[in-house]
């Protein structure tokens, strides 16, 4: 393993904020990993410490095929997580919206050019995310479909589910979107949580890694199979929103199925405490996506689902 440091940006009134790469290996450029780029993401800079520890053993037990390099960027935005804010701490940006970066630009356009100069032309790269809603998932992983991605090779996670999407315009500023432009097969991992750590999920992101690196040919590991992904295009799970604003009780979880009709939350006065509004399934599937903060604002919403279709 060889530690270094990617990025140094000077700061007048704390310790300069260096970007700290691992490199497993040597040889072809075959597989990047990043992690965090906001503050709040603890669940992924877990996963990430902890491929960098199983990675670090499997070379030293010569497990990294020769001639082939892997390079891990565990955190991306810990000045932000030092402080427990999302985004860049001074400036409220998000580095993730920065791509492919600017070295001349503001700071985060900075730090975004200073990463994407090292972790371009990988043939594989995998980025540990979360969503913009708050809220916990299905483990999957997530794909633009800019014509350059692979459904095929996203299977080979191992993971329940491959979710794609159409890019917007915003989507063109991200990291995964300028990897697939510049030939690197790109992937994104979502696992249960964010702001929490949830060791089955995180490990669980953690085999699907190492499942992919298998099959690759790129490290020597036995690990469990895994599943057979379905393929969702995002746009085909419904959202189930409130029709209040209130304090927010869930009481279903992410792979929980439902039928027709199941309360699925209640909202309750703040105020008063007494129920104003309950949230049934408007139809039979699976939970997707399940809203987590205690508070929700009328519109929001709370759960996406994957439809059961009946023929």
């Amino acid at each position: 393993m060889m530690k270094e440091i990617i990025y140094t940006l000077k700061s007048p009134y704390r310790e300069d904020f260096n970007l700290y790469g691992y490199t497993f290996g040597k040889g072809d450029k075959s597989a990047c990993i990043v992690g965090p780029t906001r503050g709040n993401e603890v669940q992924q800079l877990y996963i990430c410490s902890q491929l960098i520890k199983i990675l670090s053993n499997l070379e030293k037990n010569g497990s990294i095929v020769s001639g082939k390099e892997i390079f891990v960027i565990p955190s991306v935005n810990h000045f932000s997580m030092n402080i427990e804010r999302r985004f860049w701490s001074v400036d409220n940006t998000d580095i993730n919206r920065m791509f492919p970066g600017d070295a001349n630009g503001e700071t985060t356009r900075r730090i975004a050019a200073g990463i994407f100069e090292r972790v371009k032309g990988f043939n594989y790269g995998i980025q540990f995310a979360s969503f913009h809603t708050p809220g916990d998932f299905i483990p999957h992983v997530r794909m633009m479909e800019t014509g350059y991605q692979s459904n095929s090779l996203a299977n080979l996670f191992g993971l329940p589910y491959v979710v794609t999407r159409k890019p917007e315009p915003i989507d063109k500023v991200t990291l995964n979107y300028n990897w697939q432009m510049t030939n690197t097969n790109a992937f994104s991992i979502y696992t249960t949580a964010t702001e929490q750590i949830d060791e089955k999920s995180a490990m669980q992101a953690v085999s699907s890694v190492l499942r992919f690196l298998t099959r690759m040919g790129i490290i020597k590991y036995n690990c469990h199979g895994g599943y057979i992904a379905s393929i969702i295009e995002e746009g085909s799970l419904m959202p189930i929103r409130v029709n209040v604003s209130g304090i927010y009780r869930r009481f279903k979880n992410p792979g929980d199925e439902v039928k027709f009709g199941d309360i699925l939350a209640e909202v309750v006065d703040p105020y008063e405490g007494e129920v104003i509004s309950q949230i049934v399934s408007p139809t039979d599937g699976i939970i997707f996506f399940a809203h987590a903060k205690p508070l929700v604002m009328e519109n929001c919403i709370i759960y996406r689902l994957i439809r059961r279709l009946h023929e």
